[in-house]
């Protein structure tokens, strides 16, 4: 696939600021098999889906990661931290296990810091650059016997994408309702619709649910720059999923009943339990995780998700990769373009869709020649 065929033309002002309020009265695109779009709202999801459908989340919380600092010497700091980092076998977010906290940060001005620097945080706390990664990232060493994330939790802002120009007021508004497992630097944003009596009239209704756990990394966000798009190396991201879980997940399956993946991080998880054969296993089986760097692009046989429920993504990157997989190019165009002339909502704010398996007789190949323009969104950092 040519990088040039993930661009495509909006006006700006269709990137959603803040999201919509209630959660679920978004706008929602159903993507049919046939490749009909019906037009709806995401609080009618119940009369969409079937019963015996099984929606899986992803539970991971955002961290409120981005923190201000200063240096010794004066001079002002923006830390970001992305991931704890094992050193010597040992896990950042395992707190006390450990005289202090290792991870991987974003600091800027990168090019002023320097290996072994104290920096000071709000709070008080001293961190250390311990050694630069590249790219402006570093392995920052924590205050000994503090949790990192505690400190966060205490004093840090939400890592929204850059494309957000505003703070919100509620920074619980880029939090989806279940998140519950703290560790990401960007919310998995398909489920930011959900409201928790929605989530009661889905089970009402018959829609089962399951959660796995997948940290999402600023590089989810970032633009592919390879001109083949199968050229490009994808970024590892951690992730779990319990027994219990895995156990639903493996039935729904076998009873020939669908698995809707909540996201794109979703479809992630469950095409690579596919990959490493955890969904053949037996129910009394054990959690399963690790970290995955799966790349899903056109041609993939999707062995796990039935549908995809998701955002409308940035031109060039791999989410919008993995969606059109999942769609089939040509429908996945005409559904965009269709969405820009009604005015969806787009991005992390923005609004969803809902997109079916094509029917076999559906075009999935590429767009034609021509039919792609170049976008001009800005980047993620």
């Amino acid at each position: 696939m040519r990088l040039e065929e993930l661009d495509f033309d909006f006006p700006e002002e269709l990137i959603a600021q803040h999201p919509a309020e209630p959660r679920d009265s978004c706008r929602l695109l159903h993507l049919q098999p046939s490749g009909r779009l019906d037009h709806r709202v995401f609080s009618e999801l119940p009369d969409i889906l079937l019963p015996g459908d099984m929606l899986v989340f992803n539970d991971s919380r955002v961290l409120p990661a981005r923190l201000h600092a200063h240096k010794t010497t004066g001079g002002e700091v923006e830390v970001l931290f992305l991931r704890p980092l094992e050193v010597g076998g040992d896990t950042a977010l395992q707190a006390g296990r450990s005289p202090a906290e290792v991870w991987e940060a974003l600091a800027r001005p990168s090019h002023r810091l320097r290996p072994e620097q104290q920096l000071i945080l709000d709070g008080g706390e001293e961190i250390t650059l311990r050694s630069s990664l590249g790219e402006g990232r570093w392995m920052v060493v924590g205050p000994p016997g503090r949790s990192l994330v505690t400190i966060m939790e205490a004093h840090g802002k939400m890592p929204l994408p850059p494309y957000i120009r505003t703070y919100p007021d509620r920074p619980d508004s880029y939090q989806t309702v279940y998140a519950a497992v703290p560790g990401s630097a960007a919310a998995p944003t398909a489920g930011l619709h959900f409201t928790l009596p929605l989530l009661e009239r889905l089970q009402e209704e018959g829609v089962d649910s399951v959660r796995v756990t997948l940290h999402v990394g600023l590089d989810t966000f970032l633009p592919i720059r390879e001109e083949v798009v199968e050229d490009h190396r994808i970024h590892r991201e951690t992730y779990s999923v319990q027994a219990g879980a895995l156990a639903r997940i493996v039935e729904t399956k076998r009873a020939g009943r669908r698995l809707v993946a909540v996201g794109t991080t979703v479809a992630r998880v469950l095409e690579t339990l596919a990959r490493t054969g955890a969904l053949e296993g037996s129910a009394t089986q054990s959690t399963v995780g690790g970290s995955t760097d799966i790349y899903i692009t056109p041609g993939h046989h999707f062995q796990a998700v039935d549908a995809l429920l998701t955002n409308f993504h940035l031109p060039r990157s791999t989410v919008l990769v993995l969606t059109t997989a999942f769609a089939g190019a040509k429908r996945l165009r005409c559904a965009y373009q269709e969405a820009i002339r009604l005015r969806y909502r787009f991005f992390s704010f923005g609004d969803a869709m809902l997109i079916e398996r094509p029917d076999q007789s559906a075009a999935t190949g590429p767009a034609p020649d021509g039919a792609a323009v170049r976008g001009t969104v800005p980047e993620e950092s």
